[in-house]
């Protein structure tokens, strides 16, 4: 995401993932485990946009100029390390059964599915490994009581009522058996699915970076916004995007998955995804410059084509 002038280098999160998962592993580990850790190194590094990592660091930025970045680097790597898992899983036989990924063969087709099930328990128990400990060697933001309501955010929007309970209700609609969903009930399922960790990448940004209720409310609703227009761009690409570039298979057709262009058409969705995009830069008033780069973000996610 070049085109967005983030207030924090990217480099930042994925120098800060190397130091969690290095690629060099001690000369004695037992195979099996040395596999895993593979596994794991191959979907954590697998040329993702770190979107929700970026959105950590901002939204502390914007409630507290003067923000170091580093106390909120471990929330927002347990977050990519989340997304990266989520995929993971996402990918299996008994989901999506997708045999690429970004590109490159998904991890159950690059290892093995048994493997690609314990990458994804192994990454979401480092997730919170990371967020509760000193894996970076910084201070984290905040009093025990501010990591704690971070981590239970955290916790919250990955399992079942968000992330998790969003593919649960998706695997429900594919192949055919969604009937009688209304616009309600599809908005919600993406909200769970795909947004609930966007939303939540706001808001623990805004709690490790010291903000008023009202900042973290703004800021939580900039990201519902964002992550609606996130998914229905993502379902548009599925149409008509160039899997050279989206780097995807076409899972969400041959599962016959409800998705916006499949209910709304593709114009409708086109500007359902521009009128998001709008909420979530109208929740950003109060913040003036400070919120640019997320503005930025706000009109990238429409206009992106991969």
């Amino acid at each position: 995401m070049h085109e967005i002038q983030w207030r924090f280098a990217p480099s930042l999160v994925e120098d800060a993932l190397k130091q969690i998962l290095p690629d060099n592993l001690a000369p004695d580990s037992l195979a099996g485990h040395a596999r895993l850790r593979q596994a794991m190194h191959y979907a954590v590094f697998s040329g993702g946009k770190r979107l929700r990592s970026q959105l950590v660091l901002e939204a502390a930025g914007v409630v507290s100029a003067d923000f170091d970045a580093l106390r909120a680097l471990s929330a927002a790597c347990s977050l990519e390390i989340i997304h990266a898992y989520s995929l993971v899983h996402d990918d299996l036989p008994s989901m999506d059964n997708a045999d690429t990924r970004r590109g490159r063969p998904s991890c159950h087709k690059a290892f093995d599915e048994a493997t690609a099930i314990l990458v994804g328990d192994a990454l979401l128990t480092l997730a919170f490994e990371i967020m509760t400990g000193d894996a970076l060697g910084q201070d984290y933001a905040g009093d025990a009581a501010t990591r704690l309501r971070a981590v239970q955010l955290i916790a919250r929007a990955a399992g079942e009522a968000g992330m998790v309970g969003g593919q649960a209700v998706d695997i429900t609609w594919s192949h055919g058996r969604a009937e009688n969903v209304s616009r309600l009930q599809l908005l919600q399922m993406q909200a769970m699915k795909t947004g609930a960790l966007i939303r939540v990448a706001c808001e623990v940004g805004a709690v490790l970076g010291g903000g008023t209720n009202t900042q973290i409310q703004a800021l939580s609703r900039y990201g519902e916004h964002l992550g609606r227009a996130f998914q229905i761009q993502d379902d548009i690409l599925d149409v008509e995007g160039d899997p050279e570039l989206t780097g995807k298979s076409a899972t969400d057709t041959t599962n016959y998955k409800l998705t916006a262009p499949a209910f709304f058409g593709l114009a409708e969705s086109k500007q359902l995804a521009r009128e998001s995009s709008e909420a979530a830069i109208a929740a950003l008033q109060e913040f003036g410059d400070r919120a640019a780069a997320l503005r930025q973000l706000a009109y990238f996610v429409v206009q992106r084509d991969k």
